[in-house]
């Protein structure tokens, strides 16, 4: 039985049951599968192996061949299966090893997957989940390291979502495999083994209960409240922005920090909200800034007049493809460095 989770959004609850990301993916994928038996998971070494990051380790024993499908490397041709079978009654889970291997299946996505509900007036539905993995903590160069979260938003039909903790992972896939419209969901490398990994604050922390339950897609949350500026992110780049919150509350300058969870649809009332409390606003974005959404966000805050002390920055990355270098990336990356900078420019200037 689904429940919607308990999810204040101006406040977190810590301790109680701890599940890393990846275990949160599975436990969701699980409740789904058991509950319906038209969720199928499609992809690339998914079966036995239990995914490149872990993320569908044990389905297949559970499952077997029928349910956990291990697909050739032929992203167009197991997109195309799946998004008929999602018409045909299945509520199908794709795995794209790599965001970055998107675009050999982008003809799929876009002109169909993401259309077909439009064009048929409701008649023809794509319940279909594309999960795939985004981030560059290995430092993999220009084509194993991108987020391109722009770029799925910018096509009509499409929700969006990109979860930064453990609960909010598993209420998201949960949502989204259940979801009537075709979801992204969009998990960092950077994140799969929190609330273990080093340097992750103690509010990743949440409780997981062990049901299955759903986080509404399209609710922003706040994860600390502050009074100075308001930090926008999303994903993993919430990390980043809480670490400069600790540090710069030594002195004295607060930030709001603002977690996105769902890219598609935006939850701009809730940025609106926070802006016009602080008076300043910040968007940090791991994708890259020119005509990405931290421009959108700030557009949209602008053209909701909220009253702003001093003019909305960004700090995201930069347009160009992704060295492999790390000094080098760590120049166009959104970094820690960066993101505070950035914020004391805020506060110094307004």
């Amino acid at each position: 039985m689904s429940t919607i989770a308990d999810d204040p959004q101006t406040s977190v609850s810590v301790r109680g049951r701890q599940l890393t990301f990846t275990e949160a993916m599975v436990e969701a994928l699980d409740h789904a599968m058991t509950e319906d038996d038209g969720v199928v998971l499609m992809g690339e070494d998914i079966g036995r192996m239990g995914g490149v990051a872990g993320q569908t380790r044990g389905l297949h024993d559970k499952y077997g061949d029928h349910r956990v499908i291990d697909t050739p490397i032929s992203e167009a041709a197991f997109f195309g299966l799946a998004a008929g079978a999602a018409q045909r009654g299945m509520r199908p889970v794709v795995e794209l090893m790599r965001v970055d291997f998107a675009g050999v299946a982008m003809d799929q996505i876009y002109n169909y997957i993401a259309k077909i509900g439009y064009c048929t007036n409701g008649r023809r539905r794509v319940p279909m989940t594309i999960m795939t993995q985004v981030g560059n903590p290995l430092r993999q160069g220009a084509v194993h390291a991108q987020t391109l979260y722009g770029m799925f938003a910018h096509i009509p039909g499409l929700k969006v979502v990109a979860p930064s903790n453990s609960h909010d992972a598993k209420g998201l896939l949960y949502a989204a495999v259940r979801c009537e419209d075709p979801v992204v969901f969009l998990f960092h490398s950077s994140l799969l083994a929190i609330p273990a990994g080093p340097g992750i604050e103690e509010w990743t922390a949440l409780d997981v209960p062990t049901e299955a339950y759903a986080v509404e897609i399209g609710k922003a949350r706040t994860v600390r409240e502050g009074r100075d500026v308001t930090v926008v992110s999303s994903s993993y780049t919430v990390h980043e922005c809480l670490r400069v919150a600790q540090r710069l509350e030594a002195l004295d300058i607060s930030c709001e920090v603002v977690d996105l969870r769902s890219i598609v649809p935006l939850d701009i009332d809730h940025v609106v909200s926070s802006v016009a409390r602080t008076g300043r606003l910040l968007v940090v974005d791991e994708d890259y800034a020119f005509a990405g959404l931290s421009g959108e966000i700030v557009a949209q805050v602008t053209e909701a007049g909220v009253a702003m002390s001093t003019p909305p920055r960004r700090v995201a990355r930069e347009h160009l493809p992704i060295p492999y270098s790390r000094i080098l990336d760590d120049q166009v990356r959104p970094s820690g460095a960066r993101i505070e900078e950035a914020v004391r420019d805020l506060v110094s200037n307004g």
